[in-house]
Formats: C-alpha cells, structure tokens, sequence
C-alpha cells in the first residue's frame, strides 16, 4: 500500500477527506493519524505531507480551539471527495468505515469537554468552558478572571473533572433550599 505511483498518491490523500467526511466532525491532527496507522492505509510521514499538500490546495482548512489544531473538510475538498470517490477501493473505504463504527465515541470523547479564554483588557479574561454530547451542548458557560494564570487554570481544570463539576453544579442547581 505504500507504492509511490500518482494514482496511489491521489487515492492516499481521497483517503484523509473521506475519513473528515465520514466521521462528519473536525480531528486533530494526532486523530487523524490514529485513525491511519491503525487502519495501516499509510505512514506517518507520507500523511503529514499530504495533510499539508491538502491545505496547500484548500480541501482542508485548520483552525485553533483550547490549544489545539482541528482539520476541517472545506467545501472545495467534500466536492473534490465526491468526484473521485470512485478511485478509493471499495475494500479501503470498508476498513475505515469499520473502524470509524467501532472508534467514533473514542475519537468524539477527546472533543467533548471544550475549554477556551479570550482576554478583554488589561485584567480581565473571559473563560468559556463547554460539554458537548452528541454534538449537543450540556453546559456552556462562560466565566469573567481577573488574570491569564487563573483563565488557564480554569481551563485545566475543567478539562480534568469536567464530568465531575458538571454533575455538581446541576445538583447545586436543583437542590431545594431548606
């Protein structure tokens, strides 16, 4: 599978925009190569020259959310995905389809707890911090600190024991005062 032709190349990088499109939500770039090296469709390093070569030819675009770098398909690449689909084997496109089924939830879960901050001014930082199930939103709340330390601690700390805080802060919600 590793062979260098044009038509290998071409089909490696239909590869990538079929595995965005088909889990039909943004990864990472550490994502997307679990779910390449353990498909075993190519290495490593021809992936993140593709990776590269498809931003270079806009079917991908990246952008940043708490650290970390998200590919998303455009609307150039599912059009492109869609023309040449036919050039992905039938039997490579089942392998990733099955192992989509059996890794979605575990490739969603890194995504489900979400924590940002954006300074305002001088002192004053606002802190989003998001559960996100089922690409339905639990909590979002945003928060008003006084300084970046205490934003980024927030943050690391929701990602930690979002599960956990969010459970109390519904059970502070709906607790009766006597």
């Amino acid at each position: 599978m590793f062979e260098n032709s044009s038509e290998e190349l071409a089909s490696h990088k239909l590869l990538i925009l079929y595995i965005l499109d088909k889990i039909n939500m943004d990864l990472t770039n550490s994502q997307i190569t679990q779910v390449v090296l353990e498909t075993e469709m190519m290495n490593y390093f021809s992936l993140q020259q593709f990776l590269s070569q498809l931003m270079e030819s806009k079917f991908l675009t990246t952008y940043k959310e708490s650290d970390r770098e998200y590919y998303s398909l455009t609307q150039k690449g599912l059009e492109i995905l869609e023309y040449f689909l036919s050039r992905i084997p039938e039997d490579v496109t089942k392998k990733i389809d099955d192992y989509i089924t059996l890794n979605k939830q575990s490739l969603l879960s890194d995504t489900e707890v979400k924590s940002s901050f954006i300074q305002q001014n001088n002192n004053e930082f606002i802190v989003n911090l998001r559960v996100i199930e089922n690409q339905s939103s639990l909590i979002d709340l945003n928060l008003n600190v006084s300084s970046e330390k205490q934003a980024q601690q927030i943050c690391n700390n929701w990602k930690k024991n979002a599960s956990y805080m969010y459970a109390e802060i519904i059970d502070l919600l709906i607790k009766e005062n006597h």
